[in-house]
């Protein structure tokens, strides 16, 4: 809460309370902001310690999957069909963010709901009782807004984005293994979030174990299992359900018994059966015993493969005529395309900024929509242009083109050729002084 600016209205209370007073503080973790209050304003001050400074649960199994960043949320939805009784809270970092998830697992049949501060407080009251009283299985939320929830049988904890803070990560997985219970914190990560990772465990005591991300085998049998426990479980009404047993013994009769089990488990797991048929492995195997060899090539190769045009299956690779030297970042086209484009969201791959233009790979089925949005959209007076990117041009003029036709691609030779010309002239011409000297004694006359 400190982070969000309460700071101020806590240092201004704390200045006007009396000088003979108990003060007492309370805090799940102890960073320097939350210290210096209690330097300032308590006298002589005593602290107790439970268990090592921001160390995270001894209760608490951290693990991490490591997946494609458009793949996180098929990842999410694996996780939770492997755990048929998970009872957790989903952490996203933005509250747009929050609602999306939240609105596409009610899409696809799961028990959840969402929390954030757009929803008014009825909203978010409903919401939290709802979780409470196990109405809703999973909840999606932000940090701040999952602040007022307080659930002792939480199963898992998930991140579906790592905490800028990493401190807030401690809030987090403390949420779950409360009460004397064990409890799972999961984060599902991308390639680039693995040195975060190491600072979290860094700053909590304990280690990340990998996962591999449930294959569809593994889900379906976990879900069959559970089926068989609930079958197991289920109480019996003898008295009630004895007068239809005739009728429907009749009904059933033909069949065999490994023919009606074969029926019950089918008419439970046809859906999951259709859905995980011929899905990939979206696994990056993060523990391959080939990654620590092959990561200087597989760096250099990221290096060179940024300029490509083509992408992978499923998707189109779009050129954009901006980059990163115009101040041009990851957020700002998300917000770009969000705030031009109508109806569905896109799914938005693989993003690569160059210095004068942007390629980045959209679903195919998005990919002329995201076009159309991103044609004369604005971005700080700037004008841009966008096309499906095509392997013959040459977008190092990208910048200037702005939609009126690029240049072919020039072989090797002769840009080297051209590069020396260019070099001897300017040697020709170099000015008598370095730096901005030339400039500031124009400006001068």
């Amino acid at each position: 809460m400190l982070n969000m600016g309460f700071v101020d209205d806590i240092n201004e209370i704390l200045s006007h309370v009396p000088e003979e007073r108990k003060m007492l503080m309370f805090s799940a973790t102890m960073p320097k902001e939350i210290a210096e209050i209690a330097k300032r304003f308590m006298h002589d001050p005593v602290e107790f310690v439970a268990g090592n400074r921001n160390e995270g649960s001894k209760n608490v199994k951290h693990i991490y999957y490591m997946v494609k960043a458009n793949d996180k949320y098929l990842a999410l939805k694996r996780i939770a069909d492997n755990n048929p009784n998970i009872y957790g809270i989903i952490f996203c970092r933005t509250r747009r963010e929050t609602q999306e998830i939240a609105d596409k697992l009610i899409a696809d049949g799961y028990n959840a709901d969402c929390l954030h501060g757009d929803l008014s407080q009825a909203q978010r009251d409903l919401a939290m009782r709802k979780f409470r009283d196990h109405v809703t299985q999973l909840l999606v939320a932000t940090d701040v807004a999952a602040r007022g929830l307080d659930v002792d049988d939480l199963t898992h904890v998930i991140n579906y984005g790592l905490p800028d803070d990493d401190a807030v990560y401690t809030h987090r997985s403390g949420r779950t293994g409360r009460a004397n219970k064990t409890g799972v914190s999961i984060a599902i990560i991308h390639s680039r979030e693995k040195g975060h990772l190491r600072r979290i465990e860094k700053k909590i005591g304990k280690t990340f174990e990998y996962r591999p991300v449930p294959t569809p085998e593994h889900i379906i049998e976990k879900q069959l299992y559970n089926l068989a426990d609930r079958l197991e479980r289920v109480q019996v009404d003898e008295q009630q359900i004895d007068k239809y047993l005739p009728g429907v013994r009749k009904k059933l009769e033909w069949l065999s018994e490994e023919d009606l089990l074969k029926r019950v488990l089918s008419l439970e797991f046809n859906r999951l059966l259709k859905y995980y048929q011929d899905m990939p492995d979206i696994d990056l195997n993060a523990k391959d015993g080939k990654q620590g060899r092959e990561r200087g090539e597989g760096r250099q190769r990221e290096r060179g493969d940024k300029n490509r045009r083509t992408a992978e299956k499923g998707y189109e690779r779009i050129m954009v005529n901006i980059g990163k030297s115009e101040g041009f970042f990851p957020g700002n086209l998300m917000e770009t395309i969000n705030r031009n484009i109508t109806g569905k969201k896109p799914d938005i791959g693989r993003i690569d900024l160059l210095p004068g233009y942007t390629l980045f790979d959209v679903r195919s089925d998005d990919a002329q929509r995201v076009v159309r949005a991103l044609k004369n959209a604005d971005f700080f007076g700037r004008r841009l242009y966008a096309e499906i990117a095509q392997p013959d041009k040459d977008y190092g003029d990208a910048g200037d083109a702005a939609g009126k036709g690029f240049k072919k691609k020039k072989d090797k030779k002769d840009k080297k050729e051209k590069k020396g010309k260019k070099g001897a002239a300017a040697a020709a011409k170099k000015p008598k002084y370095n730096g901005n000297y030339d400039i500031f004694m124009k400006k001068k006359k």
